[in-house]
């Protein structure tokens, strides 16, 4: 659930930045059928913060029940959504609001939105680009489902929990290396990081491993744990473009194609927990 929550307030911020849409928010699925929204940018209220989303009903729940998106250029007046939300929806003042579910594996995982405080319709591209971050989403998460059902057929002894532990701290010791200004001190960090990343393999004596720089291991211990490129850039302090730079440059080196290759060949070298 904490991975989805940081993924989902990801594509809020990524969204708000993106069209400049006064109001952006979202939540994960608490339930089989229930949404509770808690990624919130430009409210002005605290109606929509926690408000529970049940399937079918309101904007979302429909989005929810018909797995695409959905808009509207006047909620209080729309007659193709119920109304059950009329008055938290009310007080937040928003009229033309679009929502787009996360899907991974036909299965909704969350719901994301986008709103105007005018009766207006939504321009393309806002709608457009409401799609394509949900779609960064679903595969950000559909990467992670991937690599976690990997980890636990590999390591069938250790619970996937322990291990998403494990990859956090490394994820962090990596980070904290770039922000220590003794070099010693930071060459400690990274080779501890490396060491903690090692005490995974079975074979440590296997082939060489693949020279990464220390950003793109940086970049890559973030993608690990589910990071969307511009959750990795806000907490490595960089642009999500350069980020995106470094993943490239690690997948080349690493010869693979997607991120899960990418994250999969460098646990197999020893570089990843």
């Amino acid at each position: 659930m904490g991975d989805e929550l940081g993924a989902v307030r990801s594509a809020v911020l990524t969204l708000h930045r993106t069209t400049g849409l006064p109001m952006v928010f979202g939540g994960v699925l608490s339930g089989q059928d229930r949404l509770c929204i808690t990624e919130l940018v430009g409210s002005t209220t605290d109606s929509l913060n926690g408000l529970v989303v049940r399937q079918g009903n309101g904007l979302g729940g429909k989005a929810m029940a018909m797995g695409r998106p959905v808009w509207v250029s006047n909620y209080p007046c729309s007659a193709s959504i119920s109304h059950d939300y009329d008055k938290p929806v009310g007080r937040e003042g928003l009229l033309s609001i679009v929502a787009v579910p996360i899907v991974v594996r036909r299965r909704c995982r969350g719901v994301i939105y986008g709103g105007l405080r005018e009766p207006l319709s939504l321009a393309d591209r806002v709608v457009g680009a409401a799609v394509q971050a949900a779609r960064d989403l679903e595969q950000d998460l559909a990467v992670q489902d991937r690599a976690d059902e990997a980890l636990a057929r590999s390591r069938p002894d250790t619970s996937a929990s322990r291990w998403e532990e494990v990859r956090a701290v490394h994820a962090e010791l990596r980070a904290l290396a770039e922000e220590v200004h003794d070099r010693p001190t930071r060459d400690r960090l990274r080779e501890a990081s490396l060491r903690l990343a090692a005490a995974g393999l079975d074979e440590p004596d296997g082939p060489a491993r693949p020279v990464l720089s220390p950003r793109e291991l940086d970049v890559l211990s973030y993608v690990a744990i589910g990071c969307t490129n511009a959750e990795a850039a806000e907490r490595l302090g960089l642009l999500p473009e350069t980020v995106k730079s470094y993943l490239r440059s690690a997948m080349r080196k690493l010869d693979s194609h997607t991120r899960l290759e990418a994250v999969t060949a460098a646990r197999r070298a020893g570089l990843l927990p």
